[in-house]
């Protein structure tokens, strides 16, 4: 089974990981005073699919190539496994059902200054409707 997930395009440094990722659609989003991104009038965001053969590969590209100045993270996952990328950190978990694992990703963005409600990835959260 792929993994699936979005990468906004503006959060990347390096855009040249996208020609290595299958785009599946690309929504335009325009920046709102919520997004807390003023610096950006809009994220582009690319639903994308990757290989479980290359999904580690991918996410270590991510990880390197998000935004130096700015915190963002990218995700994407499978029923099962979930790869949650910050710059120089990852988060893999092995099992989406374990609330620790999410809890672990979850607080480490908000550390890094992401606001809470934008690290809703975790299932474990109620309002989660990806």
């Amino acid at each position: 089974m792929n993994f699936t997930g979005v990468i906004i395009e503006e959060s990347l440094t390096d855009l040249s990981i996208l020609n290595e990722i299958k785009i599946v659609s690309t929504e335009v989003e325009l920046v709102t005073e919520e997004h807390k991104t003023p610096w950006f009038s809009q994220w582009t965001m690319h639903t994308v699919e990757i290989t479980p053969e290359r999904v580690v590969g991918v996410a270590e590209k991510i990880s390197k190539a998000l935004d130096h100045t700015h915190n963002w993270y990218a995700d994407f996952k499978t029923d099962k496994e979930h790869f949650v990328i910050y710059r120089n950190k990852i988060f893999h978990i092995t099992d989406r059902s374990d609330k620790a694992q999410y809890n672990k990703a979850t607080a480490y963005g908000i550390s890094i200054g992401i606001p809470d409600y934008q690290v809703d990835f975790s299932p474990h959260i109620t309002q989660w409707e990806r």
